[in-house]
């Protein structure tokens, strides 16, 4: 995830990587449940449980969603295959909210910055100017991309604060008002497959549960 998975990685980026688990059924039946996320073991690397992380993405959540569409993908099993098939089953308008609502509540951190410290910080301007074409662009193809393309260099020229706050400003609202006006006429169904995904949950978590079923006897 991050900026490898986006395209713009430079010689100091960290490597940020995330992953989806599946906890064995069996866990489920006790009073303690299985988490449902972890941390590490490595610096930067955090999963997510398989049912929360499918909950998180119907739910359209931001960074769930650019984790189910990453191109870098280290490791994956034949659920993880699956999960991947499902990619498409997750995308909704709800997109247009929570991109929306992330990108706010991520502006009004740079705006604190600014009056408080005369300048936002470059590397979260970046960011968000990458997020808010990503989610313009979902709404108009109803595909999701995460790669920037060939919009690393501008990009890259924010995060090195060769762009004025009052440029990176117009671009944001720009990029705002083309995504409200993609959101009127996009392909985009209004709900995710919900039962898509629950059924794809059901079978994994019962297949789960006959494999522990045939190790026990």
């Amino acid at each position: 995830m991050g900026s490898r998975a986006f395209g713009l990685a430079t010689d100091g980026s960290d490597t940020d990587v995330r992953g989806v688990f599946l906890a064995p059924t069996a866990l489920f039946w006790r009073f303690e449940k299985p988490p449902t996320h972890v941390e590490g073991p490595a610096p930067e690397q955090f999963s997510w449980e398989l049912e929360r992380f499918c909950s998180l993405a119907l739910r359209a959540n931001p960074n769930i969603l650019e984790c189910l569409h990453s191109p870098l993908v280290e490791h994956v099993d034949d659920t993880g295959r699956e999960l991947l098939s499902l990619r498409g089953a997750f995308l909704s308008l709800r997109a247009h909210d929570t991109f929306a609502r992330y990108a706010l509540g991520q502006r009004k951190k740079l705006e604190a910055d600014v009056r408080t410290h005369g300048a936002p910080r470059w590397k979260h301007a970046m960011h968000l100017l990458r997020l808010l074409t990503s989610a313009r662009d979902l709404l108009r193809t109803g595909a999701l991309t995460i790669g920037v393309g060939e919009q690393r260099e501008p990009l890259l020229a924010v995060k090195r604060g060769e762009v004025s706050w009052e440029e990176v400003e117009r671009r944001m609202v720009r990029l705002a008002t083309e995504t409200d006006e993609a959101a009127a006429r996009s392909p985009l169904p209004p709900e995710p497959e919900h039962a898509r995904v629950e059924d794809f949950l059901v079978r994994v978590r019962r297949a789960s549960a006959l494999r522990d079923s045939a190790g026990s006897q």
